[in-house]
């Protein structure tokens, strides 16, 4: 079954999940307590993670209401208010956790903030040039020494098969292939298999899902399995080495899962940022949006995602190098193509 029969399946799943929780959203008075209380027992109810969370990080989310009750107070503003909740969830680390409001947009970036960025946009577009070719979401060029460069920055960016058929014609000569996707925080998933598709000549098991079939924190369905099967048309038959980053998250995270399935793929960069549950809203009695990780995905070892994936080769930017016009990455994954080391 493709992933996006799967989605489907999973939201129709969750939906019928959701209705049966969504009196839980509004049992609670539009108060400083009622709203903690709300988005507490969301969180406790239909949070993925929770679990895993509380193995990880060593919280204990009970401990956690305790502590955030204690700041709040009858007379606070809905600003003071604001923060309190976003702290709370900040307990969680995850990027697709947050309050939406006309106030701000909550959230926690630790995933990337709290490490090196190893990319330089200027610098990559000098490697592009200036005639590098644009096909949706994708740039394109090939480098001095018959490498093929492909950056790709947002799977939000929609990509065709028409597109990635071109592009490959293009590229057909070329020796190997840098696809780069450094900084690229994610978006579609189907554009994340549509390209992942390109690089298989078989079906490929590339991980699996499940979704909450109850309130306790483990309540889950059977993992489900997903696979990516070889698109039709031109299909990559070369090395790759895809370049990364801890920006890569989301969508992206999900496409690194399904890379490291692949053959002739080496991943090289940082471990990236993780962030691999599909995320669903709520509403908090304040009339505030609340997003949370629903449904958990984990890699082709049933292991989880959620806090990024290792590359096959760790790198990093070379600061120096790149104050004289060179990346560093970019030129080690040329390196480990002339060498043969992608296998």
């Amino acid at each position: 079954m493709r992933i996006r029969r799967l989605q489907t399946l999973l939201l129709v799943c969750m939906s019928a999940f959701v209705m049966s929780c969504q009196r839980s959203d509004y049992a609670y008075d539009d108060t400083p307590q009622g709203n903690l209380d709300a988005l507490w027992t969301l969180i406790d109810q239909r949070y993925c993670f929770l679990s895993y969370k509380e193995q990880q990080l060593g919280i204990n989310w009970a401990d956690i209401r305790t502590k955030y009750t204690a700041k709040l107070g009858p007379k606070m503003t809905r600003i003071q208010l604001f923060e309190v909740l976003c702290q709370m969830l900040s307990e969680l680390k995850d990027g697709h956790v947050n309050i939406s409001t006309s106030l701000d947009l909550g959230r926690n970036w630790s995933w990337k903030e709290d490490f090196p960025l190893n990319l330089d946009e200027e610098l990559r577009q000098q490697y592009l040039g200036t005639d590098y070719r644009i096909s949706s979401g994708l740039k394109y060029t090939i480098l001095p020494d018959n490498t093929a460069y492909v950056v790709y920055e947002s799977f939000s960016d929609a990509i065709g098969d028409g597109n990635l058929e071109d592009m490959l014609q293009y590229l057909r000569l070329c020796s190997g292939m840098i696809l780069d996707i450094r900084g690229n925080g994610g978006g579609e998933l189907t554009n994340a298999e549509r390209l992942s598709r390109r690089f298989t000549n078989e079906k490929r098991l590339v991980g699996y899902v499940c979704h909450k079939t109850g309130t306790g924190h483990d309540d889950f369905s059977e993992l489900r399995a997903e696979y990516i099967e070889p698109a039709q048309g031109v299909r990559w038959q070369k090395p790759v080495v895809l370049l990364v980053n801890r920006s890569c998250y989301s969508a992206a995270n999900t496409f690194v899962r399904n890379m490291k399935e692949m053959p002739l793929v080496q991943v090289l960069g940082d471990q990236t940022g993780g962030g691999s549950g599909l995320p669903l809203s709520s509403e908090l009695p304040i009339g505030w949006s609340v997003r949370f990780s629903a449904s958990p995905s984990f890699d082709a070892r049933k292991q989880h995602i959620e806090f990024g994936i290792e590359p096959d080769r760790y790198a990093s930017l070379d600061v120096s190098l790149a104050a004289q016009g060179t990346d560093s990455m970019i030129e080690e994954a040329r390196q480990m193509l002339r060498d043969g080391a992608v296998k």
